[in-house]
């Protein structure tokens, strides 16, 4: 049998199988809400400046479409607070259902926004408020995911790196099966892609939607949060208890978080504007670029997760920071050969530093905050570098290219962004090999 940190009354097997369930639920929930959310990415890229904002030469149709973008991002850290608060109140599976029905019902909608020339610039209005909500979702999905699978493991065994890659790992795979649709959706070529084509991978959604609901509803609740429920220890208002204890790790969160978030955007979402429109390659090769990229991050965000527990997850993650800040010069050095094989190289190998700092990341959090408040502090801290970073770096590198004519600027951005990284993650604490089913405090003791 097994201790209540590592699943109650439970046998071996059958928390082996539950934590198998975990990590399938978590995984398979973050791919379809990354799948939602990269397919407005991608859209952006392609069409919405060409459908909302018409009148606008194509930079500042570009920029005002990343800019709807860029919603998403502000509403992260919303969400990270709304569902961060229940996640740690009423569960961490309850949180996830309301999560995915959220971006799913979004995601959906967005099928249906009207062009400018039929209700002019309300259309953009209409998919400003779709993307908030789908900010919001997928900030609150990250936290719970991360948990779900962190909580199932056992407590004597050093895996947490490896585990809590998993949900990670559903970003890549939002990003290839959104890709992947894109593509498809692309074979309508001219008016027929820009009137419906687009609009049929956000139709699909809702199928996803209905297979990640049925999964999460099979799984049970945490381990750890039942403990918690056990002993009387639920916060009344956790977010603000969070705030209040452990401001340093949720802005250390945020902050090495900069030098991931920023070149994944840039590398996923504005390479399809910088591809298409300055280098003047077709839309089906950037996205098939892309989407063999994510297919190689299938292998190596795992195998990061699963390395950071053996060499530590900072360690780790300061390899990954230096290198992804060094590979935007080569990146863009690369790009701008406009070599279609050296292109198609650059890219698919774009996300290999980035996935040295993704595969570590969520353990990384996650085990810096005392369980009773973990959803809310990982989450606020995970989701606040959204508005800091991921939300800003294709308004940011668009805005430099414009101004400097050259894919350098963006590289220096990423080094900077590389160098922040590495002081926070440096200050940021180390659990790699610690018991995270315990409160890190003394107060909790005296919670009722």
């Amino acid at each position: 049998m097994t201790s209540i940190a590592d699943g109650g009354s439970l046998s071996a097997a059958d928390h082996t199988r539950e934590l198998r369930k975990a990590v399938i639920a978590a995984t398979v929930g973050t791919t379809i809400e990354w799948y939602d959310f990269f397919l407005y990415g991608t859209a952006a890229g392609l069409v919405f400046g060409k459908l909302f904002f018409p009148n606008s030469d194509p930079t500042t149709a570009t920029l005002l479409a990343f800019s709807t973008y860029f919603i998403g991002f502000v509403a992260r850290p919303i969400g990270a607070a709304i569902f961060g608060h229940y996640g740690d109140r009423l569960g961490r599976k309850a949180t996830l259902i309301a999560t995915l029905m959220l971006m799913g019902i979004a995601t959906f909608l967005i099928a249906f926004v009207p062009a400018y020339d039929l209700i002019g610039i309300w259309g953009g209005i209409i998919l400003t408020v779709l993307r908030a909500l789908q900010g919001i979702g997928v900030g609150g999905e990250w936290g719970g995911s991360v948990l779900l699978s962190m909580e199932w493991s056992r407590s004597g065994h050093h895996n947490r790196g490896f585990l809590t890659s998993w949900p990670q790992f559903g970003a890549p795979a939002g990003l290839l099966l959104s890709t992947i649709v894109m593509l498809g959706a692309t074979a309508w070529s001219g008016d027929q892609f820009l009137t419906w084509g687009w609009r049929v991978p956000f139709f699909l959604s809702a199928v996803l939607v209905g297979i990640g609901l049925w999964i999460r509803l099979g799984i049970l609740e945490t381990p750890v949060f039942q403990k918690l429920l056990d002993q009387n220890k639920i916060e009344r208002a956790p977010v603000i208890e969070v705030i209040k204890k452990q401001p340093k790790e949720i802005c250390l969160s945020a902050l090495l978080r900069v030098g991931q978030q920023a070149p994944f955007y840039i590398f996923t979402a504005f390479v399809f504007a910088y591809g298409v429109g300055t280098l003047h390659m077709s839309r089906n090769f950037i996205l098939t670029a892309v989407l063999v990229a994510s297919s190689v991050s299938f292998i190596s965000i795992p195998l990061f997760g699963h390395i950071s527990d053996r060499i530590g997850r900072k360690n780790m993650y300061l390899i990954g920071t230096a290198a992804c800040g060094l590979f935007g010069f080569l990146y863009f050095g690369i790009l701008d050969t406009a070599i279609p094989s050296a292109v198609f190289i650059a890219i698919v190998l774009s996300l290999i530093p980035h996935d040295m700092m993704y595969g570590p990341q969520a353990a990384l959090i996650a085990e810096a905050f005392t369980p009773r408040l973990r959803c809310s502090g990982a989450s606020l801290g995970y989701q606040f570098a959204s508005v800091i970073a991921g939300g800003p770096a294709p308004l940011i590198a668009t805005a430099l290219f414009a101004t400097y004519h050259t894919g350098y600027a963006i590289a220096i951005y990423l080094a900077l962004c590389a160098v922040i990284s590495l002081i926070a993650t440096a200050y940021m604490p180390d659990h790699t090999t610690k018991d995270v089913s315990a409160e890190y405090d003394d107060r909790a003791s005296r919670v009722t």
